[in-house]
């Protein structure tokens, strides 16, 4: 079954969630979206938050926000990072950030790379490693041998030509960040039987469970129309749970879809559909807050069931410092 089929299944029997549209203060004028998920950072609760103004493109700066209330953000000044997208993870104490990085060559976009930097001030944090050129979505999970898990997300002419989908997710452990190369992460070994044909996707956040599999929060995504101006790009909120040492997918399910959530403006017509996931933070009544962005404009929240249950209970994130 394709996705888009998958997609009109699920929507029939999940209505839409309790949730809420996130409010950032101090970046009026900017859109905020594709933040990274909550994090505790020295006694604070902190976020990531990818800004642009509603016109422009490829012209993103990452800020720090702090929060202030439910569902309410308040930007930490004079914190500023160079990538879109931001994500983190905690692995030997360190702070983890990683984004991408926009790339223009004689005025035109020429391309990207992701961007690592760690430390254990969210305020002062230091770029140390480069993903493979056009290569988004490389995720990092601390194991429990404290070794490091590295999801890859190749998507180019040759993914297709040999799978049919436009990309594929791939799984590769080092030993520490230092071996956090390129080569490594271009050599990742592919998980079979994520993508069906037309279809792309990555993951967002990867999370240790005490089963010793990796829950898996992403997003896949479809595009329908032919023509440039009725072409739709549909990005969905996905879980899978991954078995490192069988190298294989147990479950995969959609978590959400636009329809999810409350309504939200669009970046542009074709973008009216596109749910980027962030993550999830789960609840103390058993239940997980999933953040996605939505439509290349806002932040979203929503409660959804634990998506891993059955195959283990979250580790919590290690303490910074």
């Amino acid at each position: 079954m394709s996705l888009k089929q998958r997609r009109e299944e699920f929507e029939k029997t999940n209505s839409r969630k309790e949730g809420r549209i996130l409010t950032f203060h101090g970046a009026e004028g900017y859109d905020v979206y594709n933040c990274s998920i909550p994090f505790d950072d020295q006694g604070h609760r902190c976020m990531y938050g990818r800004t642009e103004k509603r016109e422009e493109w490829a012209r993103s700066m990452t800020l720090l926000f702090e929060c202030v209330g439910p569902d309410e953000w308040v930007r930490v000044q004079d914190i500023k990072y160079p990538i879109e997208d931001p994500n983190i993870t905690v692995i030997g104490g360190k702070l983890i950030l990683n984004g991408t990085f926009t790339v223009y060559r004689s005025g035109r976009l020429d391309g990207y790379y992701a961007l690592f930097y760690r430390g254990t001030d969210s305020k002062d944090m230091y770029y140390f490693a480069t993903g493979p050129y056009n290569m988004k979505d490389i995720r990092l999970v601390e194991l429990p041998d404290h070794r490091i898990g590295v999801f890859s997300r190749p998507r180019n002419d040759e993914i297709i030509r040999l799978y049919g989908s436009e990309s594929q997710i791939g799984f590769t452990v080092i030993d520490d960040l230092n071996e956090l190369t390129e080569e490594a992460i271009s050599n990742a070994a592919y998980i079979p039987g994520l993508f069906s044909e037309g279809e792309w996707g990555g993951c967002n956040q990867a999370y240790l469970l005490d089963s010793g599999y990796i829950g898996v929060i992403g997003h896949k995504s479809y595009q329908s129309g032919q023509k440039e101006r009725d072409i739709l790009h549909s990005y969905i909120n996905i879980a899978f749970v991954f078995d490192p040492v069988r190298h294989r997918i147990l479950e995969e399910r959609i978590l959400a879809t636009s329809a999810s959530y409350p309504a939200f403006p669009a970046k542009e017509s074709r973008l009216r559909d596109c749910c980027f996931t962030s993550g999830i933070v789960m609840r103390e009544d058993g239940k997980a807050d999933l953040y996605s962005g939505l439509g290349d404009t806002v932040e979203g929240r929503i409660v959804i069931d634990d998506p891993f249950e059955g195959y283990g209970k979250m580790v919590p994130f290690g303490t910074i410092g």
